[in-house]
């Protein structure tokens, strides 16, 4: 059996925080504001397990008026995600993420994100896709406001 699930995110830009995208801190003068790290790939693909297995989304399992989780590592939430997965025997087939930003540019920090959601999702590198795209300077991401994120994933029963 497999099942489907996808995410979607967005945060704005703040001054002051590191940028955590894929679980890892890019360089940048500003990060994005939310109650956790605001890591915006970490929760889409949370949200795609999520839904895959059934069980809602993020902000119900970890909700921003619960201070337990403010300025959590989304890299935890995803664990604590990924625990469930597999407690109803699913594994990962794949994840095929898409982030939207204007700046900075991904593509030299990819093969780092790659990286580490494999690990997260105990998983091969080759099972975890991630690519980066402009908005061509139109909508808020053109606008530098701040950065979305896609994620579809693949869960295959054990």
């Amino acid at each position: 059996m497999i099942r489907i699930g996808q995410g979607f995110d967005v945060h704005a830009f703040e001054e002051g925080r590191p940028l955590m995208i894929g679980g890892i801190e890019v360089p940048h003068e500003r990060g994005l504001v939310g109650h956790s790290d605001a890591d915006v790939v970490l929760h889409t693909i949370t949200d795609a397990a999520l839904g895959a297995i059934g069980k809602v989304d993020i902000g119900t399992h970890f909700p921003d008026t619960d201070m337990a989780f403010k300025d959590a590592d989304s890299a935890l939430l995803l664990e604590e995600v990924w625990k469930m997965v597999e407690a109803e025997g699913y594994h990962l087939g794949n994840v095929d993420c898409t982030i939207l930003a204007q700046r900075p540019k991904m593509g030299p920090h990819i093969p780092k994100m790659r990286n580490r959601i494999a690990q997260l999702l105990h998983a091969d590198e080759s099972q975890v896709n991630i690519k980066a795209s402009t908005t061509e300077k139109l909508g808020f991401v053109g606008r530098e406001e701040g950065i979305a994120s896609l994620a579809v994933i693949l869960l295959i029963k054990k």
